[in-house]
């Protein structure tokens, strides 16, 4: 991940309700949420959600699929992955088991 990337997704989390949004749909799994949905547990006006999907999306962190007249959001796990090991890459001189920080673990655990 380049480090303008970063920037990107962390300051598309760097929100309340799009932090919530991202956290749902990285709970719901591969199948995602329909809009709707996501609206009503979060508590989102339609305008208000439309804005915070499209911030996450243009930041890489989400995707969706049409199906019929339903927008299905979904997380990119893989740009979630690469998020977190950029951010890790270096920890403790590179020795990432010495700070306790497991990002293969991570990777491999949303994938499977």
């Amino acid at each position: 991940m380049e480090k303008e990337d970063a920037i990107a997704a962390l300051a598309a989390l760097a929100q309340a309700h799009r932090l919530d949004v991202f956290r749902l749909l990285v709970q719901a799994g591969p199948e995602g949420v329909p809009a709707g949905r996501i609206g009503e547990r979060l508590g989102l006006a339609s305008a208000t959600l439309s804005f915070h999907l499209n911030q996450l999306r243009h930041a890489g962190l989400i995707g969706f699929r049409r199906e019929g007249r339903s927008l299905i959001y979904h997380a990119q796990y893989d740009a979630m992955s690469a998020l977190l090991a950029y951010l890790t890459e270096n920890c403790c001189q590179g020795d990432a088991a010495a700070c306790g920080v497991a990002p293969l673990a991570i990777t491999r655990s949303v994938h499977s």
